[in-house]
């Protein structure tokens, strides 16, 4: 045997130092003004959101999720259990939120408590009104898919009412100025469905998203009633205005407005926030858009030329 055919020698096994690795993440962690590790213990939880989100569906469609044995004596005890046990996580969660913001703009703040209490009851007192919304956007699914057969079968498995179930929650939540919680509340629905929608965006009533895989709907979108929208929709910004500096300009409507009774067909883009889709107009497949659509108006692609390689002939 020549020396080449000789095994190479296993190197020096080398015990593991959790404690150096350790010390040096927390070193590294101490030092970034990005994502510190201290003092992050006012921040919203993520499996507290994912509680809220639970409680709220319960709530909001009574007798689907959770418990479905109720009766009419039972079920307003159980809506009491139900609104007491959502109030007290969404106003823990708030006022972490709110005091983690205190705590970054002037230091502690001790009314954060009490502001989150009454942020959870605001949202709460406006739950009839989100529970009749999404009334009419199960209904606007029904009526906007021929593939549905009842009610039921959309509440329980159409990714796009849980999607704008998780918005009007979100949405409400981001109107009274709630810090960080809307947005943790709309990552969970986008994780779960492939929809993403900001919480700041405006949308109107009887809304459908049909299918919804990678919907994506800004943060300065306003969409109108009585709209129906397809998987891959992008409702974007065209580009990102910014200052004398060149920092973004964050308050600035860069997303379109939808008017109301449009459908978008799947895959269409639509951007930039002087961009309007009248009423009544119709955006097609795979259209690119960034200018105004007066109403009545229908946007389509020419039908492409098709190649075939390698082939068979059509049958004549």
């Amino acid at each position: 045997m020549s020396s080449n055919d000789c095994p190479t020698p296993p190197a020096e096994e080398r015990p593991f130092d959790a404690a150096s690795v350790a010390r040096t993440l927390a070193d590294q962690a101490r030092a970034s003004a990005t994502i510190p590790a201290v003092g992050r213990h006012t921040l919203p939880q993520p499996e507290a959101a994912e509680e809220i989100i639970a409680l709220a569906r319960q709530v909001l469609y009574i007798g689907y999720v959770g418990r479905q044995d109720l009766t009419e004596a039972t079920l307003p005890a159980h809506l009491a259990d139900l609104t007491q046990r959502l109030y007290d996580t969404l106003s823990r969660q708030v006022a972490r939120a709110l005091r983690h913001d205190c705590r970054n703009a002037h230091g502690a703040c001790d009314e954060c408590l009490s502001r989150g209490r009454a942020q959870a009851a605001a949202l709460l007192a406006k739950l009839p009104a989100i529970r009749a919304m999404l009334e009419e956007d199960v209904r606007a699914a029904f009526d906007g898919d021929p593939a549905a057969k009842s009610y039921d079968e959309i509440v329980f498995s159409y990714p796009g009412i849980l999607a704008i179930t998780v918005h009007r929650i979100s949405h409400e939540l981001y109107k009274q100025q709630v810090p960080l919680l809307p947005r943790l509340l709309s990552e969970i629905a986008h994780r779960d469905t492939g929809i993403d929608i900001h919480p700041g965006a405006r949308i109107g009533r009887s809304f459908f998203i049909d299918h919804g895989t990678g919907v994506v709907i800004g943060e300065t979108t306003l969409i109108g009633d009585h709209v129906k929208m397809y998987q891959g929709t992008t409702l974007g910004a065209v580009s990102f205005p910014r200052d004398a500096c060149g920092a973004l300009i964050r308050d600035a409507k860069r997303h379109p407005t939808i008017e109301d009774r449009v459908t978008i067909y799947a895959n269409a883009t639509i951007l930039g926030g002087d961009t309007v889709i009248g009423k009544g107009a119709v955006i097609g497949a795979s259209v690119w858009l960034t200018r105004s659509v007066p109403p009545g108006t229908k946007v389509i692609i020419e039908t492409p030329k098709l190649r075939f390689h390698n082939a068979a002939p059509p049958p004549a």
